[in-house]
């Protein structure tokens, strides 16, 4: 990546990672906080951790227009959360934060682009300066949240401009933590983030940037920062410091005071020794602050005792080692590179594949066994147990996926007009990984078009059919068969099929009479290329392009997707997935010398054919009877030109099969058997083939080594 040098990818990747988690969250945050009409003063501190977070990582990854951004806003919500001002427009506010929110996460999804160039943020940059003004001038024309904030009381620290040294300057010496190393360059950050709100700044020592020596000068004396800012710019510095990373305690001097000070725990334990009344007294003219909540170091009488019994030692290493009562309940999480998932994934596939190899060996045929058929079963049971394991670490509740929906309701709420609620139904229902990156985009196009196209244009159109004003947009997940199937639906006017069809008509894009076509198919026709039922081009609509990607989108990770509607009730968008893609449960079947697998989800029955089953079609193509229903019939080894075992129809086997709400026969040779099967891709060299419209879905390798195909039932029953 150019923007960063190298060695830098796991720290790139846990930027991105918690960068993009926090930027979710502030967006959850303002949604919340817009449908509350209010500002809590936890929302406001939350905020303000969120974008003082940013700020500092961004600036630590060399990301100056991110951290830049990160930090105007931060100082906006500082002044919110001090000055306490009234916000006359609220909807500015929520649209510079949603705004500044997406500039941030498009600077994200460009950091992986080796070509990129920082984005210029100088035209968002001064629509929240303006709006800064505005605030700072409610505020001082003494609105309601417009009165000076109570002076902090001698526990709590004053500010900096309350400790002035009579020069102009504010003196503030601060202490690292130690053994944090490179103590001159966590100095100098501090200096970097709050020289933009001093009018003139020094350092003791002064060259940190440049003379790594000074190091040890701030490790035994203490870094002191002399400042000039008028009020409000010394709380944020106050501030400044305070979040400032590996910061142990910091203290003001006044006029006159030895400037190599004590450390903080230093100036805190005398403090501690001090009388109640004396302490009131000494606290106006040196404090001792730390970042968090001070604690006074104990009087030496309270120290533990020199001789101490077992019980109180095996008490503090229980407690240190998290025995004690902080640590109980607390889950242990650790973020893992996808990446890795993957290989451990394709690893235990591995196993699986060497399992059946050596299990299935052809050596072993015929021979009695009793001892290596029982070490091959407890062999079996434990590679299914570690490929549930792997499974499981992979899988993601579609919450996340769900959540992000919110935002896109949100924006066009506002840019419609149109009052809607989200509803969310089994949003805890999990899929893998890989195909929970790939709804995104389906998920976006589908919520767009039931905000556009599904609810209707006005209330009192709503209204006027018998519904609530409010529309209703639901987002509803379950488990079905091994597939994962979501429905977006809308209560909306629902789809026109006579105005659909016109328009397909119109467009070109019928294959067959306009009389042989079911209402389910019409209804699927807004999922073609080029297919638009708006007839003017807006901001979400009318270019013909948005459900088709939807279709290929969904296709490519081995799903399906259909739509139903009923005119003036609503429409719903059905989404069937695989919870994997990685490893299936397929049936083997044997096509002359042949063996294919079947997934195992497109199988409805077995039938042996009887005389009377076959029958032909007008067009002369092979039908099976099955009960009252009749099917299409594939024989196999047509379709691929192989040599069958058998001419015989009546010798072979029929697979009923269906996929995307059609059935179709498949007749092959012989049934192998049921196997869990490791999913791998086709070579890149093979796309020139076109394999996939093939009916070819993938490739799996058996026990003895050999190469299964597996189909893609749904590509073969639209030849059929």
């Amino acid at each position: 990546m150019s923007r960063f040098e190298s060695g830098m990818e796991s720290m790139i990747d846990m930027y991105i990672y918690e960068s993009t988690s926090l930027l979710e969250q502030l967006d959850e945050i303002m949604m919340r906080t817009e449908n509350n009409n209010k500002f809590d003063e936890e929302d406001i501190n939350e905020i303000f951790r969120i974008m003082h977070t940013i700020k500092g990582s961004s600036a630590m990854m060399g990301l100056e227009n991110m951290s830049v951004l990160a930090h105007r806003i931060e100082d906006m919500f500082f002044i919110i959360r001090e000055e306490n001002p009234v916000i006359d427009s609220p909807q500015t506010l929520y649209e510079l934060i949603f705004d500044s929110s997406d500039l941030l996460k498009a600077e994200i999804d460009m950091l992986q682009d080796d070509d990129s160039e920082p984005t210029d943020f100088s035209e968002q940059l001064a629509k929240i300066e303006k709006f800064v003004e505005h605030l700072k001038s409610v505020s001082k024309s003494g609105g309601d949240g417009g009165a000076e904030p109570e002076a902090e009381s001698a526990g709590g620290g004053s500010t900096p401009a309350a400790v002035n040294n009579g020069d102009g300057f504010t003196k503030v010496r601060i202490f690292f933590e130690d053994n944090c190393e490179m103590e001159n360059l966590r100095a100098l950050l501090i200096v970097n983030k709050i020289q933009d709100y001093c009018t003139e700044l020094k350092t003791v020592p002064e060259s940190i940037e440049t003379d790594p020596s000074t190091a040890k000068e701030i490790i035994e004396n203490g870094f002191l920062i002399m400042f000039k800012a008028d009020e409000c710019n010394s709380k944020i510095i106050k501030n400044e410091i305070e979040e400032a990373i590996n910061v142990k305690s910091y203290e003001y001097e006044m006029p006159g005071e030895n400037e190599a000070a004590s450390n903080g725990s230093t100036a805190q334990q005398q403090e501690a020794e001090q009388p109640a009344e004396a302490e009131a007294k000494s606290q106006p003219e040196q404090q001792a602050h730390k970042p968090e909540e001070a604690k006074p170091a104990e009087p030496a009488a309270k120290q533990e005792p020199a001789h101490q019994s077992v019980e109180q030692i095996n008490k503090q290493i229980s407690q240190k080692k998290g025995g004690g009562n902080a640590s109980k309940g607390k889950q242990s999480l650790i973020s893992v590179n996808l990446n890795k998932l993957d290989q451990l994934l394709d690893m235990v596939g591995e196993i699986v594949i060497a399992e059946a190899m050596v299990t299935s060996n052809p050596d072993l045929k015929g021979l009695k066994l009793d001892n290596f058929q029982k070490s091959s079963r407890e062999l079996r049971k434990l590679t299914d147990e570690l490929q549930d394991i792997v499974m499981s670490i992979r899988m993601v509740p579609l919450s996340g996926v769900f959540n992000k929906m919110t935002r896109i309701v949100r924006d066009m709420k506002v840019k419609l007009n149109k009052d809607v609620d989200l509803v969310f139904e089994g949003e805890e229902t999990e899929v893998d990984k890989s195909v929970i990156d790939s709804l995104n985009d389906p998920l976006m196009h589908m919520v767009r078009n039931s905000m556009d196209h599904g609810i209707e244009a006005t209330q009192e159109e709503r209204i006027a059919n018998g519904k609530p004003g409010k529309g209703t947009i639901t987002l509803a997940a379950y488990n079905s068969s091994g597939e994962v199937i979501i429905i977006v639906s809308d209560d909306g006017g629902g789809i026109d099929s006579k105005r659909v069809m016109e328009k397909a008509k119109a467009h070109g894009l019928l294959t067959k009479p306009e009389e042989e076509y079911t209402e389910k198919e019409i209804f699927n026709m807004v999922m073609l290329p080029g297919f638009s039922t708006n007839t003017e081009v807006t901001e979400y609509s009318g270019r013909g392009v948005g459900m088709d990607v939807v279709r290929q989108s969904i296709e490519k990770i081995g799903g399906s997707v259909s739509v139903d509607s009923k005119q003036g009730e609503g429409t719903n968008f059905i989404i069937k997935i695989p919870l994997s893609l990685a490893i299936i449960d397929g049936i083997e079947v044997s096509v002359g010398n042949s063996i294919f697998t079947i997934p195992t989800n497109n199988v409805k029955k077995f039938i042996k054919l009887k005389e009377g089953q076959l029958f032909y079609d007008t067009s002369h193509k092979e039908i099976i009877k099955d009960g009252n229903k009749c099917y299409p019939l594939v024989r196999l080894h047509q379709f691929y030109s192989i040599e069958p075992l058998s001419d015989n129809i009546y010798d072979g086997v029929v697979v009923l099969v269906e996929a995307d709400g059609r059935r179709a026969c498949i007749l092959v040779d012989e049934l192998i058997g049921e196997q869990q099967i490791v999913v791998k891709s086709f070579s890149p060299m093979l796309s020139r083939y076109n394999i996939k419209d093939a009916g070819m879905g993938g490739c799996t390798i058996l026990g003895d080594g050999s190469i299964t195909i597996i189909l893609d039932i749904e590509k073969i029953i639209k030849q059929s």
